[in-house]
């Protein structure tokens, strides 16, 4: 008798305590946290310390899966990229696929579609220098690394521009990839 009364009482809060109403959220146990005031990005916040919403990332945190090249644009640096550097790309039909059409997008107004330097660029006079032959045992005999590193930073002589702010590190793999086994 006891225990059912106390099944009863039990009972009558838990059905009480359900509302048939399903737009009623319920009770907010800790209203300022379920609603709390959004500010909007270029806001005043009296939150922080300095009044705003947005803040600096704090100096040296990098975005997600962006790790900063180690390398600078020296001739050393250039030779250690070579040696350090491996390509993390396995020449299957998908990675030269990509490469292929990587180099076709960046590579191929001054290099050519064959790699030869015989880019529109160059055959149309719009850039004095002939660019670097890609088939040549010069290039051919590099280390991909050295490679990388050239298309990531230019090159040293400063004919070719940097490319790592338009290309993906694992895509600049890929074009290496492919100009070491299609050319």
């Amino acid at each position: 008798m006891k225990y059912s009364f106390i099944i009863l009482i039990i009972s009558a809060v838990l059905l009480s305590s359900c509302s048939y109403d399903p737009n009623d959220p319920g009770r907010a146990y800790f209203p300022d946290m379920a609603y709390s005031v959004p500010y909007n990005a270029y806001t005043a916040n009296p939150v922080f310390p300095n009044g705003r919403t947005m803040q600096t990332p704090v100096e040296g945190t990098v975005p997600r899966e962006m790790i900063p090249y180690q390398y600078k644009k020296t001739y050393d640096d250039q030779l250690k990229a070579g040696l350090e550097l491996v390509n993390p790309m396995k020449p299957t039909k998908k990675n030269l696929a990509r490469g292929k059409a990587e180099f076709k997008i960046f590579c191929s107004d001054c290099h050519g579609l064959q790699g030869k330097g015989d880019g529109h660029l160059y055959t149309s006079k719009l850039f004095p220098a002939k660019p670097t032959d890609l088939t040549s045992a010069y290039i051919q005999d590099k280390p991909d690394g050295e490679i990388y590193h050239i298309i990531t930073l230019g090159s040293l002589s400063g004919l070719m521009g940097a490319h790592g702010g338009q290309i993906k590190p694992a895509d600049r793999w890929k074009i290496v990839t492919y100009i070491k086994n299609k050319f």
